[in-house]
């Protein structure tokens, strides 16, 4: 699958489907009109962008949607995006940002070490 590029307004809707899917689109527009102000018109045309991009399915009846992309790859494709926008593609330089806000607890800190460590003994 091609690198999938959503717009905040399409990641909110996809969360949605994530969380409850098999999910009719009448209750997304009921979920983003509450949470988000959105009119039924927004929604739907998000929904429909969101089936134009296979990542999301419609079913009859009821236009039940569904999604046709796990939630981890988006989340890579935009993790991607962002290190390259900001940092020219560095991990390193992305890394080193998000460890400077000092705002990791000592147990977190504990855990990224750890995955460091079972990611480096992997590639041996």
């Amino acid at each position: 699958m091609e690198n999938i590029k959503l717009f905040d307004s399409e990641l909110k809707v996809m969360e949605i489907v994530w969380e409850k899917e098999p999910v009719s689109a009448k209750e997304i527009n009921v979920i983003t009109t509450k949470t988000i102000g959105w009119n039924k018109n927004t929604t739907y045309t998000i929904i429909k962008k969101l089936i134009e991009k296979n990542c999301i399915k419609r079913s009859e009846p009821n236009f039940i949607c569904s999604s046709l992309v796990e939630k981890s790859v988006i989340q890579k494709a935009e993790t991607e995006n962002l290190i390259e926008k900001l940092y020219k593609g560095s991990k390193k330089a992305f890394f080193a940002a998000f460890l400077q806000n000092n705002s990791l607890s000592e147990k977190e800190l504990a855990e990224l070490k750890d995955m460091i460590e079972n990611t480096t003994s992997l590639k041996k």
